[in-house]
C-alpha cells in the first residue's frame, strides 16, 4: 500500500486523523494504518478514501509493472555491455532511477553493469572501486555469489588497467578458484559466468600467459556451445585471433579465426567486433 499517498491526500484536505476517522472508524485504527502499515478492513479504507476524494486503486502497489520495465532496460544494457556498445549501455542505465527499487537483485545487477561500464569508459579508479565495494557488501540478493565473483573480476580488471599485475592476479585467481564449480541455474547465470571467464582470458592474454588465455577462451566457447548462447562467441573468437597473431601462428590459421569471429559477430549484430576484425584482416594483408 502507498500509505504516503494516503497521508498526503489527508493533509491536502486539511484534515486531522480524528477528523478523517470521525463516523468511519476509530482514530486508533487510522493511526495504526498511517504509522504502522496495519491496513484496516477494505470497506473502512474505501470510506476513508471517498472522504478524501482519493481513488482506492491509487493505494494499491503496482504489481510487476515497474520491475518488468526496469528489467527490460537492464537486459538491453547488459546486451550492449556484451557487444561492447558502452555508450548505448551507459545512456540506457542513466534512465534507471535505481533508488526507487528495493529489490536487492535489481540493485546488484545495476551495480555490476555500472561497474564494468566504468572500467571500459576509463572512469576514475576510486569511483570504480567504490562501485564494486558496494556490490561485495550486497548480501541480501539471492544471486550474491555470482555478483561477488563479478566484483572480484572488476577489481582485477581495475588493477590490470593500473599495471599492477600482482594485485590484479590476486583477484582473478580468487575468481578462477570458484567459477568452475559455480551452479548456473538460469540463463543470466550463464551470461555472467561467460563474462567472467572471458575477462580472465583477456587478462592472461595481456600479461603474456597465452596458453592460459587460450584455454579460458576455448572454455568460454564451449559454454556458449553447450548452452546455445551466442553472446560471447564473437568476443572470445576475436581474442583467440589476437592471441594467434601474437604467437605468430600461420596466416591461414589466423584468418580462419577471424572468419569465425566475423560470423559470430554478424549473428549478434556486434558492430564494434566487426570493425575490429576488419582492421585485423587489413593489417594481415601487409604481412
Amino acid at each position: 500500500m502507498h500509505i504516503e499517498r494516503f497521508i498526503a491526500a489527508r493533509k491536502q484536505k486539511g484534515l486531522s486523523q480524528y477528523e478523517l476517522a470521525e463516523g468511519i472508524c476509530t482514530q486508533a485504527t487510522l493511526s495504526r494504518f498511517e504509522n504502522n502499515a496495519h491496513v484496516p478492513n477494505l470497506k473502512i479504507l474505501n470510506k476513508l478514501c471517498n472522504k478524501l476524494d482519493l481513488p482506492l486503486g491509487e493505494l494499491f502497489p503496482k504489481v510487476g509493472v515497474a520491475y518488468t520495465e526496469v528489467t527490460t532496460k537492464m537486459n538491453q544494457a547488459e546486451f550492449y555491455l556484451i557487444t561492447s556498445e558502452y555508450q548505448k549501455a551507459s545512456d540506457l542505465l542513466e534512465t534507471i532511477e535505481i533508488d526507487q527499487y528495493e529489490e536487492p537483485g535489481l540493485c546488484a545487477r545495476y551495480l555490476y553493469i555500472k561497474g564494468f561500464l566504468a572500467i571500459f569508459r576509463n572512469e576514475p579508479l576510486i569511483d570504480n572501486l567504490f562501485i564494486f565495494d558496494q556490490l561485495l557488501t550486497e548480501k541480501d540478493c539471492a544471486d550474491a555469489g555470482i555478483f561477488q565473483l563479478l566484483a572480484y573480476t572488476g577489481i582485477g580488471m581495475i588493477y590490470a588497467r593500473e599495471k599492477d599485475q600482482v594485485k590484479a592476479e590476486f583477484y582473478f585467481s580468487k575468481v578462477l578458484e570458484q567459477i568452475y564449480a559455480y551452479p548456473t541455474k538460469k540463463m543470466e547465470d550463464t551470461w555472467r559466468v561467460l563474462h567472467i571467464v572471458f575477462e580472465c582470458g583477456v587478462f592472461y592474454a595481456d600479461v603474456g600467459e597465452l596458453e592460459i588465455s587460450n584455454a579460458l577462451l576455448n572454455y568460454a566457447i564451449s559454454i556458449c556451445s553447450d548452452n546455445h548462447v551466442t553472446y560471447y562467441l564473437a568476443r572470445a573468437a576475436i581474442q583467440l585471433a589476437k592471441n594467434a597473431i601474437v604467437l605468430n601462428r600461420p596466416k591461414a590459421e589466423i584468418l580462419g579465426l577471424i572468419y569465425d569471429a566475423r560470423a559470430y559477430s554478424k549473428v549478434n549484430r556486434n558492430q564494434v567486433g566487426l570493425a575490429v576484425l576488419a582492421d585485423m584482416e587489413k593489417s594481415l594483408e601487409h604481412t
